[in-house]
């Protein structure tokens, strides 16, 4: 299994990435074909959902980066992990949890995530 640090730093990545091409080469390798998201905001399925998913959140808030917060546990062949998303130089606007299961591969099947805060 992936380092859960490396995995959530790796996933964050994926959200921070600006160039709708590199994040599909980091969907392709990270997620399966078929990966899941659902978090109370939203939902994606396959490479293809989940990055129209990824770029809705990034137009919604455009100047804004996911960051890690706190250190990532994982058990089996699950990881969890907190973050916070902030405009540059600003304060958080919200804070979140994902757990994500990992596929037999390595590659993340599913992601769940909570809102610790709410949206300012």
């Amino acid at each position: 299994m992936t380092d859960p640090e490396t995995l959530a730093r790796d996933y964050l990545a994926l959200w921070n990435d600006p160039d709708a091409v590199s994040r599909n080469r980091r969907l392709s390798d990270g997620w399966a074909e078929n990966a899941r998201y659902a978090d109370p905001m939203m939902a994606g399925q396959g490479h293809a959902g989940i990055a129209a998913m990824i770029a809705d959140a990034r137009a919604q808030f455009p100047g804004h980066a996911f960051t890690l917060r706190g250190t990532p546990d994982a058990h089996g062949s699950f990881v969890r992990f907190s973050w916070t998303l902030a405009p540059e130089h600003g304060a958080p606007i919200v804070g979140g949890t994902d757990i994500v299961r990992l596929a037999a591969d390595g590659r993340i099947a599913e992601v769940i995530g909570f809102l610790d805060r709410p949206v300012a």
